[in-house]
């Protein structure tokens, strides 16, 4: 039976979807208070968009775009983007990214942040009912290239722009993903660390699903001229093992790499599995992190 479920898993990140193992399945990990709805808290809106990319050719994808209730068009907002988007947006999910963002806001703990959710793309005219199973998804986080930045600058951050105003500041930009995703987030900001400053990756996919392995001898061989970049980690010890790599260890080798070469990092580094369920418990902290000490021009 393990063996099976350890096939299953396999197959799972060999098609880009994420795997939730029932074995050693850490259930600690709960939602804390900014996790939730309080009254007299402003609350934002989440529009809903799909969109046909050319950078990616022949793929459609929705995304959603939240803007907090203390946006003023007269000042840029600071901006947030999220890769597979519905697992942020959903309040009733894992993360509960409006929630967070409306609460933390408020308490003035993060800066007045436009939230920018978006699916990988799939191919054709038709949208997957599932939102993991989105066929372009591998390609577009797990490759280890400048592309999915191009796409992000050069369509769906003008896209957005046209109705919001956004900084043009890196300082002011952050990226955010989980597995696939958080590699892809970590990719775009070391590819345009004059575009995104800060990095959030949960269970990141630092293995070899197409090259993500590379990443902590180039952290290394950065040291004497380090990136401009903050990176959050986050993995536990249940997380995947399979003929890609050992999720734990690269995460591992990620963290021990950016301590040496100087990097402004945080590894969280508990007993969860391939999953949001740690992540999401700690989601309100990382957004903390991520935007500790930020001042608005």
């Amino acid at each position: 039976m393990l063996a099976r479920r350890l096939t299953i898993c396999a197959l799972a990140v060999s098609l880009a979807v994420p795997c939730l193992p029932g074995i050693a399945r850490a259930d600690e990990y709960k939602h804390g208070p900014d996790s939730e709805r309080h009254d007299g808290v402003p609350k934002g809106t989440v529009e809903h968009h799909e969109w046909k990319s050319k950078i990616y050719p022949d793929t459609i994808r929705e995304y959603w775009v939240y803007v907090p209730k203390q946006y003023d068009p007269a000042h840029p907002a600071c901006l947030m983007v999220f890769q597979d988007g519905h697992a942020y947006v959903n309040e009733h999910g894992d993360f509960r990214a409006p929630i967070v963002f409306d609460n933390l806001i408020d308490k003035r703990q993060m800066p007045v942040t436009i939230g920018l959710f978006i699916n990988p793309g799939m191919h054709g005219d038709k949208l997957p009912a599932d939102g993991w199973k989105a066929d372009d998804r591998s390609v577009e986080y797990d490759t280890v290239s400048n592309q999915y930045a191009r796409f992000l600058l050069e369509e769906m951050l003008p896209e957005v722009g046209k109705q919001y105003k956004l900084t043009d500041q890196a300082a002011g930009r952050g990226i955010c993903g989980s597995s696939s995703g958080g590699i892809c987030s970590f990719t775009v900001a070391w590819q345009r660390p004059d575009a995104f400053s800060k990095v959030v990756s949960f269970i990141g996919s630092f293995t070899n699903i197409r090259g993500g392995y590379v990443y902590p001898p180039q952290i290394r061989a950065s040291k004497k001229n380090a990136k401009p970049i903050r990176v959050f980690l986050q993995d536990g010890s249940h997380d995947l093992d399979n003929q890609f790599g050992n999720w734990p260890l690269a995460n591992q080798e990620m963290a021990a790499a950016l301590k040496f070469a100087g990097y402004d990092y945080r590894f969280e580094f508990g007993t969860g599995a391939h999953d949001g369920k740690q992540a999401g418990a700690i989601f309100p902290d990382a957004m903390r992190w991520i935007w500790r000490d930020y001042k608005s021009p």
